[in-house]
């Protein structure tokens, strides 16, 4: 044994050694690279990657919020200290108590990681040999979770990690019989849907105290209130995202509610290991949003109210020496993303483009500009953009303005349709191979084509068969599908290619997840003996 552990230790000794003696002619070759990489104004584009004004709102895909300068600061001056951890989450939770009213408070890494915690605080409780096994909840007592049919959505998914299995309920009725001995939670999507009616948060929150069940509302994007609008309505825990309004960190969010809960919460977050070790939550971004919270009690919201309001006032004037536009302001309903915008109207047969266009045209040319979709309305050709200014910087007014306005002057030339007669008969079954990035599957097109070239028909996926239309002219093909899962993910594929006999291949939209390659082949049906 002895001989073994020596022969390690020189070994070890021998790899030390080794490495050190390398180290000058690395650090020599690191050195001698100038870094790609530039600090200042062009930061993003010394890599290639093209800034744009924020009109849009505070969207997740295009960075969120800015960062308060006190955030910043806060954050960098925690990077330089150490400290352990559960202690740091100790005393900020005891902070955020102090200044939100709630019994505790928790930093997460975003709102959603606030929801899956909070959902194994109520699962698990803190309890470390059920934690463990997450998000195996075999042997668990309790393993459901109720969710309003008016609160299923894309972010319920934060839930369904942890395990748990869903309960929906859609009537007052329903929402009675969701209760049982394995019921763990109620989650809420705060909205219009939950302000009123049987399945408001009130109500609810009032069938789930009678079984002693706790009640999450997801307010992501909503304001701070205090005391909580949703604590005070009877639910137990709360979540938001530091990201948007508060202008904390884009990956930071918060827990807030009944102590016990919040402390399991935290047992049950990284860096604990286990399934969330994956949703770490680092000193620097703690400390940032603990500090964004602070600075929401001493920012003053009017005025950056009027702000907003002048920024729009801007835009609207330099818009009104443009014949035929109209502008309007839209004021806001509820707590979430609780900004007015402005609102522009024309006749997009006078003007020559549409919101749509106009809206793509911004982002897609120099300085780039992220707006809300456009939108067309009626039987008619009024057509307009809107303009959300709750994350415009000072100075974007004008720029947007000045936009928008010679765009609507000058409308970008758009190439005339052409239509070629199609070069085949897309009529009939196509097996597809689709490759994503790291893998491949089957699916299968039913087709029928018409004499003009219009096509319909099914798209056949891993799991769900969706309609399908689009076109082939000469010998292009575009084909489109899409359908929504029940908790909200929309999946939309634009096949884009070419016809060669009996194949078509090209590449496939499919939004936020990005492209991939597809080939089809004709199906050849064999007659049996």
């Amino acid at each position: 044994m002895y001989k073994f552990l020596k022969q390690r230790l020189q070994r070890r000794d021998l790899f030390r050694t080794t490495a050190l003696a390398a180290l000058p002619a690395f650090f020599q070759r690191t050195a001698a690279a100038a870094p790609t990489l530039k600090l200042g104004a062009n930061l993003y584009q010394s890599i290639g990657v093209k800034p744009l004004i924020n009109a849009r709102g505070t969207f997740t895909i295009i960075s969120g919020s800015t960062m308060l300068p006190e955030v910043r600061n806060a954050m960098a001056e925690a990077s330089q200290h150490y400290v352990h951890i559960d202690e740091l989450m100790a005393g900020i939770g005891a902070r955020l108590a102090e200044l939100t009213k709630a019994e505790f408070g928790m930093v997460t890494c975003g709102c959603s990681a606030a929801i899956t915690h909070a959902t194994a605080a109520c699962i698990a409780g803190g309890n470390p040999d059920l934690h463990v096994r997450l998000p195996n909840l075999s042997g668990f007592t309790k393993d459901e979770v109720v969710i309003p049919n008016h609160s299923r959505n894309v972010y319920d998914a934060a839930v369904r990690a942890v395990g748990a299995k869903i309960i929906e309920a859609g009537t007052a009725a329903e929402l009675e019989a969701a209760f049982g001995p394995r019921t763990a939670m109620v989650y809420i999507l705060a909205g219009p849907n939950a302000d009123s009616g049987p399945l408001s948060t009130k109500a609810i929150c009032e069938v789930a105290k009678r079984y002693n069940v706790p009640v999450l509302v997801d307010a992501a994007a909503e304001i701070l209130t205090v005391p909580n609008v949703h604590l005070e309505l009877g639910a137990t825990l709360v979540s938001y995202s530091g990201g948007k309004c508060i202008r904390g960190p884009q990956t930071a969010g918060m827990l807030l509610g009944r102590k016990d809960l919040v402390r399991a919460a935290w047992v049950h977050s990284a860096p604990h290991h286990g399934y969330a070790r994956a949703l770490k939550i680092g000193k620097e971004e703690a400390i940032g949003m603990l500090m964004a919270v602070e600075m929401w009690f001493q920012r003053d919201h009017k005025a950056e109210w009027n702000n907003w309001m002048a920024r729009l006032d801007y835009i609207s004037k330099k818009l009104s020496a443009t014949p035929g536009v109209t502008t309007s302001i839209r004021q806001p309903e509820g707590l979430s993303n609780k900004t007015p915008s402005l609102v522009i109207r024309w006749d997009a047969a006078k003007l020559g483009i549409t919101g749509r266009d106009l809206a793509r045209h911004l982002y897609t040319t120099e300085p780039r500009i992220a707006l809300p979709t456009g939108f067309e309305r009626g039987q008619g050709t009024e057509t307009g953009i809107s303009i959300v200014p709750y994350m415009m910087a000072e100075g974007d007014e004008k720029i947007v303005a000045t936009r928008i306005a010679e765009t609507l002057a000058n409308p970008p030339k758009v190439a005339a349709a052409t239509t070629d007669a199609p070069s085949g008969d897309l009529t009939g079954r196509w097996d597809v191979r689709i490759d994503y990035l790291a893998s491949s599957s089957e699916h299968v097109l039913h087709l029928k084509q018409n004499s003009g070239g219009r096509v319909e028909g099914t798209h056949q996926g891993d799991f769900v068969s969706r309609d399908l239309g689009g076109t082939l002219e000469g010998d292009r093909v575009r084909l489109n599908s899409s359908y929504t899962e029940r908790h909200g993910d929309s999946l939309m594929f634009d096949f884009q290619g070419k016809l060669t006999g009996d194949e078509m291949t090209g590449t496939l939209a499919m939004g936020e997840y990005l492209e991939a390659k597809w080939t089809a082949k004709r199906h050849q049906f064999r007659r049996s003996a």
